[in-house]
């Protein structure tokens, strides 16, 4: 049955029968006068209306209360889908999506950004000879200390493994070499401890510019590959 709009028209009895057994879809956009809202008077309020209206809108706040309950768990899903397993950092997935939009935005805006990519030096010696929760230790180590020397802005992500990346935005290349070496000193400063022992963390980065021509991948190849030359050059394993 098609229901009148017309806020000013009253409604039949068949109407507000109508309305009570399928009323979900009106009620939900009803003002708080629901009464006024569907064009009845106190008169056609009868206990029974009266009820069948408490009931209908009790079941709407209900199911807005579900709605907004699933909404956050939604959301908490996402935000989990986005999270690295071990570290309080992004997953390589999140990282690739926020440099993709970095990426963009460089390019309409003119902004300059780059990214740094980090490898911890050593890190099969330090599973091999002290295990995995070691190992495990080592890797939060090194994320929360590039937390901690970071902007709000930039964008920190673990890559898998030992290998890590920052997105350093409002930065060229030359700005994000020199803030790549202060986060290295930063994460070698203070030795890696695990239970009764400790090991000092070493750390190799390259650094390479955002660039409109370069897909996500391509410059964290890039990167990547500039963090491995600078490796070798070290002589670091």
């Amino acid at each position: 049955m098609k229901v009148s709009g017309a806020r000013n028209e009253p409604f039949s009895a068949m109407r507000r029968r109508a309305l009570v057994q399928a009323g979900a879809q009106v009620a939900a956009a009803a003002p708080a006068d629901t009464a006024a809202f569907l064009g009845l008077t106190e008169a056609d309020l009868t206990p029974a209306i009266r009820a069948a209206l408490m009931t209908l809108l009790t079941e709407i706040d209900d199911l807005r209360g579900q709605v907004a309950r699933l909404k956050a768990q939604l959301e908490e899903s996402e935000d989990l889908a986005d999270r690295d397993a071990l570290t309080p950092l992004l997953n390589r997935r999140a990282l690739l999506r926020e440099l993709s939009r970095i990426r963009t935005f460089s390019q309409r805006y003119g902004a300059p950004a780059s990214l740094v990519y980090f490898d911890l030096d050593g890190f099969k010696t330090v599973n091999d000879r002290y295990g995995h929760a070691a190992g495990d230790a080592a890797l939060t180590a090194v994320a929360e200390r590039l937390l901690a020397h970071v902007r709000e802005s930039d964008i920190v992500g673990r890559m898998g493994g030992d290998e890590f990346a920052v997105i350093l935005v409002q930065a060229d290349e030359a700005v994000a070499t020199a803030k790549a070496g202060a986060l290295a000193q930063a994460i070698e400063r203070e030795p890696i401890r695990f239970g009764d022992w400790s090991a000092p963390l070493h750390i190799s980065y390259g650094v390479r510019q955002i660039s409109p021509e370069l897909e996500p991948e391509a410059l964290i190849a890039q990167a990547d590959a500039a963090m491995y030359a600078a490796k070798r050059a070290r002589g670091a394993g």
